[in-house]
C-alpha cells in the first residue's frame, strides 16, 4: 500500500490497490469493510473479467475471492455474519464464504440480468433489481433460496434497498422519474413516495441510518431529507452533494461532490453544517451531471449507449461508474473507502476520519 496525507486536510490516505486494471469498493450503499476494519473487500478487473477480492490493510496482501464467469462489478454485499458475500452473476444471485471460498448458488432468474442486491438488516431476505428484453422490476427471496418471486415495474429499476428497521419494505428508484418508490417485499403495496418531473433530478437516495428516514440529492441543488411516514421533505443543505452514505446512526452524511469537485464532504444532518475530509482527484466522468434533469432517450442514442442501470464500463452519459468516488463508511465510521483514478487507472483508497 501507499501511504500520503491529503494535500488539503492533511488526512492519513492509503492507496491500497495499484496497477493498469480497474479497481473499485463496492457501491456507495454497502460498506466494504468487513468486521474489525482490518480488511475490505472490492471488485477488480485485473484477471481480465469483473472479480471479487479482499486485501488486508496492515499488510497489503490481497486475495482473490470470486472467479468463473464475471460478476455485477457493484452488487457486492456483507451479509450481517460478517463471512459471507453476496453478489449477482448474470441471472442469478450468488453466496461465497470469504475464507473456504465456498460458492452456492442462491436463486437463478433465466433471461434476466440481475443488477444490485441487497440485503435485510436480519440477514433472512434478498432482493435484486431485474432487466429482461421485455420486463423491469425486483426479485426478492430467502437467502436460503426459499420463496423467491418477481415484482414487476413498468420502468427501469435500480438501487433496492431494505427498509432498516421495517424489513418487509423496500425501497427502490424508478428511473427516470418519478423517482423513489417503496414495495412490500410480498410484491404488494407499490407505491411512488414523491410525484415529479424528469426536471427534478432527484438521484442516489438512501436511509439515514437508523433514523428509518429517506435522504437523497436533488442534484446539484440540495441534500434532502424525507419523512418516511409522513413524506414530509425538507432541505438538510443546499450543496452539491453527490453520492451521499449516511452513518448508522443518522447523524452524519458521508458525500462526494462534483461540478465543482471539492473532495469528499461529511455533512450535519441536523444543521447541514460540513467538512471536508480529503479530495478524491476522480475524473468524475458522465457528460450528464452537467445537467439539472435526468437524461432521456435522446440523450443515450446521443451517447450511443443503453441505461447504465447494469453500470456499463463504457456508459458516458452517467460514468463510466469506476471514475466516481463512492464512498462509503467503515464498520466503526473511523475510515472511509472511495476509488479514484487520479493515477490513470481506478484504484482503492481508504482515508482516515478524524474525531
Amino acid at each position: 500500500m501507499i501511504a500520503y496525507r491529503d494535500r488539503t486536510t492533511g488526512a492519513q490516505v492509503w492507496q491500497v490497490t495499484e496497477g493498469p486494471a480497474i479497481n473499485h469498493p463496492t457501491y456507495f450503499l454497502q460498506s466494504s469493510f468487513f468486521p474489525g476494519d482490518c480488511e475490505i473487500f472490492f471488485t477488480s478487473y485485473r484477471t481480465g473479467s469483473a472479480q471479487l477480492f479482499e486485501a488486508s490493510l496492515d499488510s497489503g496482501a490481497m486475495r482473490q475471492i470470486t472467479s468463473g464467469e464475471a460478476i455485477h462489478p457493484f452488487s457486492a454485499a456483507l451479509h450481517p455474519d460478517g463471512e459471507t458475500l453476496v453478489f449477482t452473476r448474470g441471472s442469478g444471485l450468488w453466496a461465497i464464504h470469504r475464507h473456504t471460498l465456498a460458492e452456492r448458488s442462491i436463486a437463478d432468474h433465466p433471461g434476466a440480468q440481475l443488477g444490485e442486491c441487497s440485503i435485510s438488516r436480519d440477514g433472512e431476505w434478498l432482493t435484486a433489481a431485474f432487466k429482461s428484453s421485455a420486463h423491469c422490476g425486483l426479485v426478492a427471496g430467502r437467502l436460503d433460496g426459499s420463496g423467491w418471486h418477481t415484482i414487476p415495474f413498468p420502468r427501469t429499476v435500480i438501487h433496492p434497498q431494505f427498509h432498516p428497521l421495517e424489513p418487509e419494505w423496500i425501497e427502490f428508484a424508478g428511473d427516470p422519474a418519478p423517482r423513489m418508490h417503496r414495495v412490500r417485499r410480498d410484491g404488494n403495496g407499490v407505491e411512488c413516495l414523491y410525484q415529479h418531473g424528469n426536471d427534478e433530478f432527484l438521484v442516489h437516495e438512501t436511509f439515514l441510518g437508523e433514523t428509518g428516514d429517506l435522504v437523497f440529492t436533488v442534484w446539484p441543488r440540495a441534500l434532502c431529507r424525507m419523512d418516511w411516514t409522513t413524506r414530509e421533505i425538507r432541505t438538510i443543505v443546499e450543496y452539491n452533494a453527490w453520492h451521499i452514505a449516511p452513518d448508522r446512526r443518522g447523524q452524519r452524511v458521508l458525500c462526494d461532490t462534483n461540478h465543482p469537485d471539492e473532495g469528499l464532504q461529511i455533512i450535519d444532518a441536523s444543521t447541514g453544517a460540513r467538512r471536508q475530509l480529503c479530495l478524491s482527484e476522480s475524473s468524475n466522468q458522465g457528460t450528464h451531471w452537467r445537467h439539472s434533469r435526468y437524461a432521456l432517450a435522446e440523450d443515450f442514442a446521443r451517447a450511443r449507449n443503453a441505461l447504465s442501470w447494469m453500470e456499463n464500463a463504457a456508459d458516458t452519459v452517467y460514468g463510466p461508474q469506476w471514475s466516481h468516488p463512492h464512498p462509503s463508511w467503515s464498520t466503526d465510521e473511523t475510515k472511509v473507502a472511495f476509488a479514484s483514478d487520479r493515477t490513470g487507472a481506478a484504484q482503492v483508497y481508504v482515508v482516515e476520519v478524524s474525531a
